[in-house]
C-alpha cells in the first residue's frame, strides 16, 4: 500500500531538504507538520502522538546530560580567546622542528591537546590553518602534506574526549556519558599516533616534502626550551586532568566537569591576561547562539521522530534492517556506509538527532555494544567530515589557507590520513577491546 511508503518519504524529503540546505530545526518541523497532516488526511495517523510532544520537550529543557553542552562550549570559546593554540603551536614547533616533518609532527600533538580542551572541530582547523600553514610553506613543506595534516589533526575534536559529538551520542544512545570518553580515549590516541608515524616516515624517505627548520631560527635549546615547555603544556594538560580526570574517577558527572573546564578555562585566560568583559561577552554570544541552534534541532526533531513513528516509519526501517543478510555485520556495513554518506552533507547534531535514535535500538536489539557503538560512530562522522568533495573540514581549511595552496592541494593532502582513519576504524570494529577495555576497568 502507499501508506506504508509514507514514512519512508518522510525521512527522504527531509534529508532532501536538508542537503538542499534549509536550516535543520525548520526542515524537520516542517516535514513533520506536511507528513502529520498528510497522515491525519489519510486516515493513517493518530493525532494522539503529538500530545506527547509538550512532555518531550520539556524533558529536553530538563536533561542533565545535555547541559554538558554550553558549558564545553563556552570551555572552548574562552581557552580560544585565551590564545593557547597560539603559545602550543609555538613551542611545539620549537620542540619538533629539529627533526625532519617536525611540524607536521607539531602540528598533530597540538591538534591532540586541543581536542583534549576544547573539542571544536571548525576552531582547531581554522586556527591551525591561520597560524602552522604560512609557516610550513615558509619552510618548504609540501602543499598537499602542509594541508592534510593540518585538516586530518583538526578533526580529532570528533573522537578525543570531552568531545560534544560524544555527549550528543551518549545521550541519543542512553549510555554514559563517562563510559563513551573513556571507551574513545584509545582510538584517538591511535588515530593521532597513526598521522604522526605516517608524517614521520613520509619525511624520512622523502625529507624535501617535510624539511626540519633552520638552525638559526631555534634560538631557544636546552634548560630554556624545557622551561617553557613545561609552562605552555602544564595548563592545558591540568585542565584536561580537572575536566576528564574528575568524569573517569567518578568525582563528577560530565555537567560538573564541564563546569570546572568553564572556570578552568577563565582561570588561564586571566593568567594570560586575555580576560576582558568584552572577551567574555563574545563567548558568551557564541555559547548562545551554538545552544540555542541546538535546542531548536531537538525541537524540530522530536516533532519529526513523534510523527515518523505515528506513521511506522521506524517499524519499516527496524524490519529492513534486522532482515539484512549477515546479521550484526550487514547492519554494521549499511549504518556506517549511511552515517558515513550523510556527514557529507549534513553536520553531525543532525545525524545524532534523527539517524542515531533510529539504528540505536536496532544496534541493542541485535547484542551491539552502545559504547562500542557510539565510538565508532564518532570515528565514522570524523573521517566523513575529511573526505572531498564535501568534508567540513576541508572547508573550513579552504577559507583561511594562503591563496596558493588550491582546493587540489588540499584534497590530495587528506586522502592518505582518511585511509588512516578508515585502518583505526576497521580496528575498532576488528578488535572491540579497544574501546571496551577502559570502560571495563572503571567499572
Amino acid at each position: 500500500m502507499m501508506t506504508d511508503w509514507l514514512g519512508p518519504a518522510m525521512f527522504a524529503g527531509a534529508l532532501a531538504l536538508l542537503s538542499l540546505g534549509y536550516p535543520v530545526a525548520f526542515a524537520l518541523g516542517g516535514v513533520a507538520i506536511l507528513f502529520g497532516l498528510l497522515g491525519i488526511a489519510l486516515g493513517i495517523f493518530d493525532p494522539i502522538f503529538l500530545t506527547a510532544m509538550p512532555q518531550r520537550i520539556f524533558g529536553i529543557m530538563n536533561n542533565f546530560t545535555l547541559l554538558a553542552i554550553p558549558y564545553f562550549i563556552f570551555m572552548g570559546a574562552m581557552l580560544e580567546k585565551s590564545g593557547i593554540a597560539e603559545d602550543l603551536l609555538e613551542t611545539m614547533g620549537s620542540l619538533f622542528g629539529r627533526v625532519r616533518g617536525g611540524l607536521a609532527v607539531a602540528v598533530v600533538v597540538v591538534g591532540a591537546l586541543l581536542a583534549a580542551t576544547t573539542g571544536v572541530v571548525a576552531a582547531t582547523v581554522v586556527t591551525m590553518g591561520l597560524i602552522s600553514l604560512p609557516t610550513m610553506l615558509r619552510y618548504g613543506y609540501n602543499k598537499d602534506l602542509a594541508s592534510g595534516v593540518i585538516a586530518a589533526s583538526g578533526t580529532l575534536g570528533q573522537i578525543i574526549p570531552p568531545s560534544i559529538v560524544l555527549v550528543v551520542l551518549a545521550d541519543q544512545l542512553g549510555i554514559s556519558v563517562g563510559d563513551l570518553f573513556l571507551g574513545s580515549v584509545v582510538p584517538g590516541l591511535m588515530m593521532a599516533g597513526a598521522f604522526v608515524v605516517h608524517v614521520l616516515v613520509i619525511a624520512f624517505f622523502r625529507p624535501d616534502l617535510a624539511p626540519a627548520l633552520p638552525a638559526e631560527i631555534l634560538d631557544i635549546r636546552g634548560k630554556a626550551l624545557l622551561t617553557k615547555v613545561i609552562q605552555v603544556m602544564l595548563p592545558p594538560l591540568a585542565l584536561i586532568l580537572l575536566v576528564l580526570g574528575s568524569i573517569f574517577f567518578g568525582i563528577a558527572t560530565p555537567t560538573e566537569a564541564g563546569a570546572l573546564g568553564c572556570f578552568g578555562a577563565i582561570i588561564l585566560a586571566a593568567i594570560k591576561g586575555q580576560l576582558s568583559w568584552a572577551g567574555v561577552k563574545d563567548v558568551c554570544d557564541r555559547t548562545l547562539l551554538t545552544t540555542s541552534m541546538v535546542i531548536f534541532i531537538l525541537l524540530g526533531s522530536t516533532a519529526f521522530s513523534l510523527v515518523f513513528r505515528g506513521l511506522r516509519g521506524d517499524r519499516f526501517i527496524f524490519e529492513a534492517l534486522t532482515n539484512l543478510p549477515g546479521g550484526e555485520i550487514g547492519f554494521l556495513f549499511v549504518s556506517m556506509i549511511t552515517i558515513f554518506i550523510l556527514g557529507f552533507f549534513i553536520d553531525f547534531f543532525e545525524i545524532a538527532f534523527i539517524v542515531v535514535p533510529l539504528f540505536a535500538p536496532i544496534a541493542q536489539q541485535i547484542g551491539i555494544d552502545l559504547v562500542w557503538y557510539g565510538v565508532i560512530i564518532g570515528a565514522n562522522m570524523q573521517t566523513s567530515f575529511l573526505t572531498p568533495p564535501f568534508g567540513f573540514a576541508l572547508f573550513y581549511l579552504r577559507g583561511v589557507a594562503p591563496k596558493e595552496i588550491t582546493t587540489g592541494n588540499i584534497y590530495r593532502g587528506v586522502i592518505p590520513f582518511i585511509s588512516l582513519q578508515l585502518l583505526v576504524l576497521v580496528a575498532i570494529i576488528a578488535f572491540p577491546q579497544l574501546v571496551s577495555w577502559l570502560p571495563s576497568l572503571s567499572q
